[in-house]
């Protein structure tokens, strides 16, 4: 009897490394770093502030280039795709989640939301309608017509988890999603990211300071000196 194949990783890294000139010294950022995640898996990833996480977000979604390795995302070898073909593979696949929530400060909360819908080429009457369903999934129905500037920073948060989901990625990166929030905000912050993970699939990749975040993942790594350290 035949094995069955085990399931094609959604996000799978291969030997990234990245350095940084600093003057005339050459800075490891990463060296030689793997990861693989699958369908639905949740992954954290701490570390000191320096130590490279987000520098490791940005490579996994091909916003910035290695210097050696490559990142495969559904299929799709990142760094070989032309900047166009990138972005439609990030636009269909992934959303993002920061600790600062970049929201346009001119855009209504439902506007901000069906944003990626439109970059995608979703027709607007659709997009405001899967925008509005989104908001009510993250409990902020009733305030779809707020302004960033009306909203507090949970509710900023939200709106950018929410933003983050619109387009059905199959994989979300965080950095730091909690990290301005007071801790009964995070709280609430979490608990909605493992709620939605757990609803709808989604692989979850977290770069945190936020031990609690940090331990209700299905793996949990320390980035040092470059490398993934599995946390037990």
């Amino acid at each position: 009897m035949k094995s069955e194949t085990p399931p094609e990783p959604i996000l799978k890294a291969l030997g990234l490394s990245k350095h940084y000139m600093q003057g005339d010294q050459r800075l490891r950022v990463l060296e030689d770093l793997d990861l693989s995640l699958g369908r639905g898996e949740k992954v954290a990833i701490v570390g000191v502030s320096g130590s490279g996480k987000s520098t490791l977000l940005h490579l996994l979604a091909a916003l910035d280039k290695p210097d050696a390795g490559s990142v495969m995302l559904a299929g799709h070898a990142m760094h070989s795709l032309s900047q166009k073909e990138a972005g439609r593979v990030r636009n269909q696949h992934l959303g993002f989640v920061y600790q600062q929530h970049h929201l346009l400060p001119e855009f209504t909360a439902l506007e901000n939301v069906a944003l990626p819908l439109r970059i995608g080429g979703v027709a607007r009457t659709q997009a405001m309608a899967a925008a509005t369903t989104m908001l009510e999934r993250v409990q902020l129905g009733a305030r779809t017509s707020h302004l960033p500037g009306e909203l507090s920073g949970g509710e900023r948060q939200r709106v950018a988890i929410a933003r983050a989901l619109v387009t059905s990625p199959t994989c979300v990166l965080a950095d730091e999603p909690t990290g301005n929030l007071d801790e009964g905000t995070a709280e609430g912050i979490q608990e909605l990211m493992l709620e939605l993970s757990a609803e709808l699939a989604l692989a979850f990749i977290v770069a945190t300071h936020n031990t609690q975040l940090a331990t209700q993942m299905d793996r949990c790594y320390r980035l040092h000196n470059g490398k993934l350290e599995p946390m037990t």
